[in-house]
């Protein structure tokens, strides 16, 4: 009892009474900033690559591409998180601010991912949707985007979910590049304080519920694609 009773008043002094709530506040937006902008670049490449080694199976012109995009791959998910992140902002992004450098970096690690959870998806279509949509007058592009990419959501969605919960935990190491998201606001929070037990906890806290609430929102999302597609085929 006398345990919770200190950790509530060091917890009440350090984060209220001292007002360091804004630094986990401003951490946590430098963290939401980061995941979302690289998750839009990671989908964005990850949709390209899986379109491209798609169409590839058919087309020998697109072959020296899909050739590019397992190169791509395989470099990117090979070198660890961290030194990517630092060869960005030491390297090819000198000048470049730390919250763009992790947008960028972490966008281009994730779409290595995303690549292959995408083409999965595009995989597990029937290949005779794509012929009933060109037997339509549909081009290839489009019975892509028309056709089998919305049958393909359903498939990869919850990996989708996972690389986003992931990505979040990853933005952990951005303050490697000078960037106050919410491990290190609560990190340089401990070193002013020198209180690791009330800072650490709230760290964890905190990313426990961000990856609850995802993963609920997740759930509500698959349910509301699941009963749609129950109602299309009714």
């Amino acid at each position: 009892m006398q345990f919770f009773t200190s950790f509530y008043l060091k917890f009440v002094d350090i984060f209220i009474t001292r007002g360091m709530y804004k630094m986990v506040l401003s951490g946590l937006k430098n963290t939401a900033v980061i995941t979302l902008g690289a998750l839009a670049i990671g989908v964005a490449i990850g949709m390209v690559i899986a379109i491209v080694k798609y169409f590839a199976d058919d087309s020998k012109a697109l072959k020296p591409l899909a050739w590019l995009c397992d190169v791509y791959t395989t470099v990117v998910r090979g070198i660890p998180m961290v030194v990517l992140l630092m060869i960005f902002y030491y390297i090819i992004l000198v000048s470049a601010e730390g919250i763009t450098v992790g947008i960028i970096a972490f966008g281009i690690n994730s779409g290595a991912y995303m690549a292959e959870l995408i083409r999965s998806g595009i995989n597990a279509v029937d290949r005779g949707q794509m012929e009933a949509g060109r037997s339509l007058g549909m081009s290839k592009l489009q019975t892509m985007r028309k056709i089998i990419l919305p049958q393909a959501v359903r498939y990869i969605l919850p990996a989708i979910g996972n690389e986003m919960i992931a990505l979040v935990k990853e933005t952990s190491v951005a303050g490697y590049v000078a960037v106050a998201e919410v491990t290190r606001s609560i990190f340089l929070i401990r070193n002013n304080t020198y209180e690791s037990v009330v800072t650490l906890t709230l760290l964890a806290a905190i990313y426990l519920v961000i990856v609850i609430i995802l993963t609920r929102l997740l759930k509500l999302l698959e349910r509301r694609l699941s009963n749609n597609a129950k109602r299309r085929k009714s």
